[in-house]
């Protein structure tokens, strides 16, 4: 990776090959390259169909430099060095209605852009998401195409789903027929391996009727295992390979327009369909950051996971009667002023107390003035709640607040009606959950505004009575600090699942 352009080089024959077949790409056309690194595509299309017309823009002069050694004595291929979201050359044609009949690229991705270039872009492109510029690429190189030039692009998965790209998946469906995403790991991609998200292959045609967009069906291939099944998918596929079909029309009528891929149409009908959803049953919140963690929050024991460069709390300094205080968000005035805080990390149902944040009043003030503290939501603290942590790996986890503080890493669920505590914390753990977040938002990360849209269906009286009394007993099992029978939660899963229908 480029540190200053974020560029991942295409490395992968397989990965180019499919890109490349893909395009279809036929003599006399002409290409657009819109951030050409090396020149793998180039080198490719050229194999294919030499003195094909082709025009390359790239910001890194190191990367021009090259391309100029290899392509500069090539009439066909036109060189610019510049950015392809801001060239006035480029505004020009998308104005002009598009100029191109295909487009490849491997756009930029998981760079930090500085505030100048952040304003500068935002005045571009007003209805977008501005700090993540693959989906700037990809909003722009659509503008560029002609009617019916078709675009391939490998770019992160995260477009299909987020909040933050509504706007781009409304202007793709509308003005777009997306003909096929192939989605796989992003350990495909050779020295990559994002935590936050996997990666992609769209390929999209312009399209001026926007009818014809949403009578469109998307094919979307999911479940390969390495990357050589890339350049097969042309000729073959495997049992373990699925094709999920979408109509584009049905898309556009989901929550903010988003692709729920799912094995399981059930899920996708159940996320759309929902009439009552967690939001709806439970205010979902971002908790607390002191702004200097290091000085204010202390283990109970280094031995504590990733406790080793804070210092230990002292235990006589710890307040165990603050639940108890009226003034407790204006801090503790007493010796004992350290109040236990839930963080994040993967434990199911509950927390032992074994992290202390700083409440002395001197403390709180701080909190409340520093720039980089966050005293947010302060109305959910030290309430009972359920913690879910902002960032889980394979499977979404939920743990009991109690009464304490929570942190940033988390998101506080708090039941409008507390009869449903423990059935929620029960429904969070389970694999049903975890296939609703998992389709909401395929990425690891589990923000306040994903929760929310997790459809909640209520469960019959007798369903709610036992699964809250089986979370009670586990709970009870895990403050003695003994297993729980393995069987009470299966059998929470089961009576879930069953009313989840999925």
């Amino acid at each position: 990776m480029e540190d200053v352009y974020k560029s991942y080089y295409t490395k992968s024959d397989p990965i180019v090959r499919y890109m490349i077949g893909q395009l279809s790409v036929q003599s006399g056309m002409r290409v657009f390259e819109p951030c050409a690194g090396d020149g793998v595509f180039i080198d490719a299309l050229n194999s294919i169909i030499p003195k094909l017309s082709i025009d390359i823009y790239e910001l890194n002069p190191k990367a021009v430099e090259l391309l100029t050694k290899k392509y500069g004595s090539q009439s066909n291929i036109r060189i610019t060095r510049g950015d392809t979201l801001t060239s006035q050359e480029l505004i020009l044609f998308t104005n002009a209605g598009g100029i191109y009949d295909r487009i490849v690229a491997n756009p930029p991705y998981g760079g930090w852009l500085d505030y100048e270039k952040r304003k500068r872009l935002k005045k571009l492109f007003p209805e977008l998401y501005v700090k993540e510029t693959y989906t700037l690429f990809l909003f722009r190189c659509a503008q560029l195409l002609r009617d019916k030039g078709i675009l391939v692009f490998i770019i992160p998965d995260t477009f299909l789903n987020l909040h933050m790209h509504t706007r781009l998946r409304k202007y793709l469906l509308t003005n777009t027929k997306i003909n096929e995403i192939c989605l796989f790991p992003s350990s495909f991609f050779p020295g990559v391996s994002f935590g936050y998200s996997n990666l992609c292959i769209i390929t999209l045609q312009r399209c001026s009727d926007r009818s014809e967009c949403l009578d469109n069906e998307i094919r979307i291939i999911i479940g390969l295992k390495n990357v050589g099944e890339l350049a097969e998918l042309h000729q073959r596929m495997y049992e373990h390979q699925k094709i999920v079909r979408l109509k584009q029309g049905d898309v556009y009528q989901n929550i903010d327009h988003s692709l729920f891929v799912s094995e399981d149409p059930r899920i996708a009908c159940l996320i759309n369909s929902s009439m009552t959803r967690v939001g709806d049953v439970a205010d979902c919140v971002t908790g607390f950051y002191s702004g200097n963690d290091k000085n204010y929050l202390h283990p109970i024991s280094r031995d504590i996971k990733n406790a080793k460069r804070y210092e230990v709390v002292d235990r006589s300094l710890v307040c165990d009667d603050y639940a108890s205080k009226e003034d407790i968000l204006e801090g503790i005035a007493t010796p004992e002023h350290f109040v236990p805080i839930v963080k994040g990390g993967g434990t199911k149902y509950f927390k032992p107390d074994t992290w202390y944040m700083d409440w002395g009043v001197e403390a709180v003030k701080d909190y409340k003035t520093n720039k980089k503290a966050r005293f947010q939501n302060a109305q959910y603290y030290f309430k009972t709640g359920i913690a879910v942590p902002m960032v889980s790996s394979s499977q979404i986890t939920a743990a009991l607040i109690e009464n304490r503080l929570f942190d940033q890493s988390i998101v506080g669920v708090f039941p409008k009606d507390m009869k449903w505590l423990y059935y929620l914390l029960g429904l969070f753990n389970s694999p049903t959950c975890n296939k609703l977040i998992r389709t909401i938002n395929p990425s690891t990360n589990n923000p306040a505004n994903y929760i929310k849209k997790i459809p909640f269906v209520e469960p019959l009286d007798l369903v709610s009575k036992e699964v809250t009394e089986i979370v009670q007993a586990i709970i009870s099992h895990l403050r003695k600090g003994k297993e729980y029978p393995i069987n009470f939660e299966t059998r929470v899963y089961d009576l879930i699942a069953a009313t989840y229908g999925i």
